[in-house]
């Protein structure tokens, strides 16, 4: 089972991605939760690349390409060997991430990076995608909030104007529209409690637990 947790800054996809784990955990299901970009040793290099300086640090394409380096090393040696070994992945931000940031937000061609996709992932896809929505001026306050202290900044993203934001979360809704199959959007205005129960209750409705 693949299960991928996506948003913009601020929703709390990685908080209801930890107390999944966790909770997978108590009921003896063996899950790894891991996170994009990231998640393996080179793509964790890859990510403070990504994650802090300017928002000017690269190009678009650059930016791009730089996403799928990580995604290739984190699918290899993490994501698919877990998969292949009978686990559940549970992954803070994958694909749709891309098209949301770089193709709704930055403009690169969709069709671009469906092609990057086939060649590094291939034909598999996510399970299930729980997509958080939240205003973008209340996320990028609790993502801003989040950060305060921090030594490593990772706030090359949330530094970007509020119109990419907005253009981010229009385009989570867009994917979880034309997907919805696969995708769930989670009100992430609840409490994290509640958020987490609503979350299990889906995955009991389709069949993934009983």
């Amino acid at each position: 089972m693949f299960i991928t947790f996506e948003g913009g800054e601020g929703t709390g996809k990685s908080t209801q991605a930890l107390i999944l784990a966790e909770w997978l955990k108590k009921q003896s299901i063996n899950a790894v939760l891991t996170r994009e970009p990231g998640g393996s040793p080179g793509a964790e290099i890859i990510r403070n690349l990504l994650v802090t300086g300017s928002v000017d640090r690269w190009s678009v394409m650059s930016e791009v390409l730089l996403m799928y380096a990580a995604r290739a090393d984190h699918w290899e040696n993490t994501i698919k060997f877990a998969l292949q070994q009978g686990s559940w992945v549970l992954c803070d931000r994958f694909a749709d991430s891309t098209v949301a940031y770089q193709g709704y937000g930055r403009g690169v061609n969709k069709e671009f990076l469906e092609l990057l996709y086939q060649n590094i992932v291939g034909t598999t896809k996510p399970d299930l995608t729980f997509v958080f929505d939240l205003d973008v001026k209340e996320g990028l306050k609790r993502a801003n909030a989040r950060m305060e202290g921090e030594t490593i900044v990772e706030g090359r993203f949330e530094a970007m104007d509020i119109d990419f934001h907005q253009r981010i979360r229009d385009g989570f809704l867009e994917i979880a529209k034309e997907d919805s199959s696969r995708c769930v959007v989670i009100d992430a205005n609840s409490h994290p409690e509640e958020i987490h129960q609503r979350i299990v209750k889906i995955l009991y409705e389709r069949g993934v637990l009983s």
